[in-house]
């Protein structure tokens, strides 16, 4: 991860610049799955299956809503997110890469 953004998983801790971050369960579950794939993309179903044990239609929007609060606590700037980034009608991937200064 970049130096603005760091997940330590043996700690179960989330930074950024600035200080740490308290993702709820659900979201560290989400953050976790994806810094383990970082820089592949992973698929709406694979996360919900992996997450909640089913991949229908109330999962995947659970799925978003839990994606939008981790944007909120590390991106920058969560409308223009570097760290989470979707593949749209796919999922999600974790960017491995340093965002431009």
């Amino acid at each position: 991860m970049s130096g603005d953004f760091v997940v330590d998983l043996v700690r179960r801790e989330v930074r950024v610049t600035g200080g740490s971050v308290a993702p709820t369960p659900i979201e560290y579950r989400v953050l976790s799955i994806l810094v383990r794939h970082a820089g592949k993309v992973l698929t709406h179903p694979q996360l919900t299956d992996e997450i909640w044990g089913d991949n229908g239609p109330e999962s995947v929007q659970r799925l978003r809503v839990a994606i939008r609060g981790l944007r909120q606590k590390i991106e920058p700037d969560p409308a223009r997110p570097i760290y989470i980034l979707t593949e749209i009608r796919i999922g999600y991937r974790l960017s491995i890469h340093q965002p431009p200064a």
